[in-house]
């Protein structure tokens, strides 16, 4: 059967300059996925491979360039789904992991199919995966993104009784909230045995409340593979890439 892959770095607004930078990151993903197809490897081998590359190129928010929550942490969620068995293994508000899709993997490989937190990162320990530090996953883009967000919230708090200004400041907050859209990566694959598989990552909304988990690794919101489709979203549910299979 004919063999299929395509990845995406995020659903959003990306400045013309950067353009080329996010296409170049996205193809270098795709190909390390298509390299595993080509040898006979298995669809959820090779969306894992694609989503590890783009978590770990520090432009998309995902792994390694992941956006801080509020108390400036860095929370990531995870999901990968086989469509052949249907088997699922999803992570979320995971800490000090540098590849959550790889940790989504070894779940999806267990009894469980979501963890959460501190018992996510529990799992990865018992599974002999390395705990990675703050400073891996921190790149000084989403820090100096954070830092202005922070000014702006707290600017917004100071002038919260001059309803005028307030009104400005919400206008302004969701303008950049649209800015920041681009923060959940994915991909979905067929191989030649005719199974599809899908995955997604992100490091959430940027500022985001701690503990907040979007739908990325929600399945059948932020991902989902059967015996016909795999779907991964690129952002809020709403914008999503499908692998049809006739």
């Amino acid at each position: 059967m004919p063999i299929a892959i395509i990845v995406h770095g995020g659903a959003g607004h990306i400045s013309a300059e950067r353009a080329d930078e996010y296409k170049a990151g996205c193809k270098e993903a795709a190909m390390v996925g298509w390299r595993i197809l080509q040898e006979g490897g298995a669809a959820l081998d090779a969306v894992e491979a694609a989503v590890r590359t783009l978590e770990d190129n520090p432009i998309y928010n995902a792994g390694t360039g992941s956006g801080l929550t509020n108390e400036g942490n860095i929370e990531m969620d995870a999901g990968i789904m086989e469509g052949k068995t249907l088997q699922v293994g999803a992570v979320a508000g995971v800490e000090l992991i540098k590849n959550p899709i790889s940790l989504a993997r070894k779940v999806l490989d267990s009894p469980h199919v979501l963890l959460v937190g501190k018992g996510a990162q529990n799992f990865a320990i018992e599974q002999g995966m390395s705990l990675c530090t703050f400073e891996d996953l921190l790149t000084e883009q989403r820090y100096q993104q954070w830092k202005e967000r922070q000014a702006t919230q707290t600017m917004a708090e100071a002038d919260r009784e001059e309803e005028q200004r307030y009104h400005q400041d919400e206008a302004s907050s969701l303008a950049a909230h649209e800015q920041e859209k681009h923060g959940t990566v994915g991909a979905v694959a067929h191989d030649a045995s005719g199974v599809l598989a899908a995955a997604t990552s992100t490091g959430g909304t940027l500022n985001k409340y701690p503990g907040r988990v979007g739908d990325s690794p929600l399945i059948g919101c932020g991902f989902y593979a059967d015996e016909h489709a795999a779907i991964s979203c690129t952002g809020y549910g709403v914008d999503f890439m499908r692998l049809l299979i006739a």
